[in-house]
């Protein structure tokens, strides 16, 4: 990269905790709700903090591109692209369930090179580079050293498209009697974040998209653990993801 890794990063970690800042001022306060669907909703502070993001990336680096849950901004032809999820967790954080992040992730040439995920909650910052180890806090972290399923704390996440839905039931009842507990949680970056630092031993989901695990994925493999994704024939910005310590046969299992 022609950048240096640590300006790179400072900018994603300025960008995320204000970001942070912003969201969590907000949680007890009436959100204007730009759509309401069956199961999600948009609310305009992810607008809001998505363009709080990709201003202060854009302004360390006019050059970059910003992809984000909520649309694109920058420049689409530079091998740097910024991926924003602004708030992860939207449903929790509408609810004052005080479970959501942001995440901020750079791919260079399309391959992920920095990481960021900030949960303004409770004041955790997890940080990681390609070149460089993962961290919270500025504190290495690692994934579990579980081996065994039946010691196991798995989060899992289930689509709402009927045909995935199927697939995670039935991957529900293959896991619930082989694993110790099952949590769902309701933010994939937070739930990989946990993979990463030791918390979780695995995370499962039928459908997820790029922005919700782009950092997540560097996090958890620069922490010694493994993720699996696989794109839907049908949806290219979707994927199933089965993301783990790497140590439990959870991906055997599975199958």
């Amino acid at each position: 990269m022609v950048q240096e890794t640590s300006e790179l990063l400072n900018a994603a970690t300025a960008a995320a905790t204000q970001a942070g800042e912003l969201i969590a001022s907000r949680l007890t306060h009436d959100n204007v709700v730009n759509e309401m669907y069956a199961h999600d909703v948009k609310l305009a502070v992810d607008v809001e903090s998505q363009e709080l993001i990709s201003g202060v990336l854009l302004g360390a680096f006019p050059d970059h591109g910003i992809v984000g849950e909520e649309g694109t901004a920058g420049n689409a032809a530079s091998p740097y692209q910024w991926i924003v999820d602004p708030i992860d967790g939207t449903v929790n954080f509408f609810y004052g369930i005080p479970h959501f992040c942001v995440s901020v992730a750079l791919q260079y040439n399309q391959a992920t090179v920095i990481g960021v995920i900030y949960d303004p909650m409770v004041n955790e910052l997890w940080t990681v580079s390609e070149s460089g180890g993962a961290y919270r806090n500025g504190k290495a972290v690692t994934v579990s050293g579980r081996r065994q399923l039946s010691e196991a704390l798995v989060s899992v996440g289930f689509a709402k498209r009927p045909e995935a839905l199927e697939h995670s039931i039935d991957r529900y009842r293959v896991l619930a009697p082989a694993v110790r507990k099952i949590r769902m949680l309701g933010s994939a970056a937070l739930a990989m974040a946990y993979v990463a630092s030791g918390r979780l031993d695995a995370y499962i989901e039928e459908q997820v998209s790029i922005w919700d695990i782009a950092a997540g994925r560097l996090l958890v493999e620069r922490a010694g653990g493994t993720v699996a994704l696989t794109p839907h024939a049908d949806h290219s910005d979707w994927f199933s993801i089965v993301c783990s310590n790497g140590l439990v046969p959870i991906e055997a299992l599975l199958r």
